[in-house]
């Protein structure tokens, strides 16, 4: 077993629920067994923590896998472990993989108490509560009643009150969070944001998160899958190129070097893993053993596109 703790978190989405917004290589395998699926998704928990990983995401909107940690962190005792969840979406698809809808987001008071209520068992372990992709058109940041239940919570819980972001705008949301104060003091001190070598338009407001000692959480770091070559994507040929000759340099896979870059240039809190497996968490936990020198990080920053072009192309992926 290893027992040190590694820099690597991971996001539970994919042990959670069948599909998700990614690119993943096509399978012929048709039936699904959700007592098989429950069953794989316990056993990477178990799998992540003995590779030494502390940091686990997770989510009610992510399937079971919310009730999945609660059921695990009653196997362990860790006080390294900690945990986050977020608040704000409904799972909907109920395990069907051919499902059309998949979730149902609600911002509301109702919503934000209704599920803290299943979420308050991951304590002692529950560290971090965020806003599941806080956005202005659900009108989440001028709450009144959410904004004071949170600020309650991280009074009386003493939990770390945050948000995850999400789309072209995220800057603006996460400025507009960060003047948010409730009784004279500020309310959100985590952000799990969007950042990979595509999208890297968070650098534009790290220095004032680190003025105000945010803890900065980094999630989407292999951009869906998009940092892996693909007929499909011819425009990122020069990004493909860039990333194989660096991953060869390190004799490491290509997700490390993605991972790494953003562990480089944010120096987050955490990185997250989406990984479903075993076999690609390992590959993930490669990025523990580089460095990336500066003329690789010059190089991998040149290759940034527009958050604009960056989020229209995402909206275009598939459930799957």
């Amino acid at each position: 077993m290893k027992n040190n703790k590694v820099y690597l978190g991971l996001g539970t989405a994919a042990i959670g629920r069948p599909q998700y917004i990614n690119i993943r290589e096509k399978t012929t395998k048709t039936d699904f067994s959700l007592e098989e699926f429950r069953n794989q998704g316990f056993s990477l928990l178990q799998q992540a923590y003995e590779m030494g990983i502390r940091y686990f995401d997770t989510a009610p909107g992510y399937g079971m896998a919310e009730n999945l940690l609660i059921e695990w962190l009653k196997t362990i005792e860790d006080p390294q472990v900690e945990v986050a969840t977020k608040w704000g979406y409904t799972y909907t698809a109920n395990f069907d993989p051919n499902a059309t809808q998949h979730e149902v987001k609600e911002h509301s008071l109702a919503k934000l108490n209704e599920q803290w209520a299943t979420s308050v068992q991951l304590l002692p372990y529950l560290t971090t509560y965020q806003i599941h992709s806080a956005t202005f058109e659900t009108g989440v940041l001028e709450n009144e009643g959410v904004l004071r239940r949170l600020a309650q919570l991280k009074k009386n819980q003493g939990l770390v009150i945050g948000l995850t972001s999400t789309g072209s705008n995220q800057l603006q949301v996460l400025q507009q969070a960060l003047s948010i104060q409730i009784e004279g003091v500020p309310l959100f001190d985590a952000f799990q944001v969007t950042y990979n070598v595509l999208d890297q338009s968070l650098a534009a407001i790290l220095e004032e998160m680190g003025r105000q000692h945010k803890r900065i959480i980094i999630k989407e770091a292999l951009a869906n899958g998009r940092v892996f070559p693909n007929p499909d994507y011819p425009h990122y040929a020069e990004l493909y190129r860039i990333l194989n000759e660096i991953a060869t340099h390190h004799s490491v896979g290509i997700d490390a070097i993605a991972l790494q870059f953003c562990r480089q240039t944010v120096r987050p809190f955490t990185v997250l893993s989406g990984a479903s497996n075993a076999t690609h968490l390992l590959s993930n936990l490669q990025m523990e053993e580089i460095k990336l020198s500066d003329e690789e990080i010059r190089l991998l920053k040149d290759q940034a596109v527009s958050a604009a072009f960056y989020w229209e192309e995402r909206k275009a992926l598939d459930w799957n």
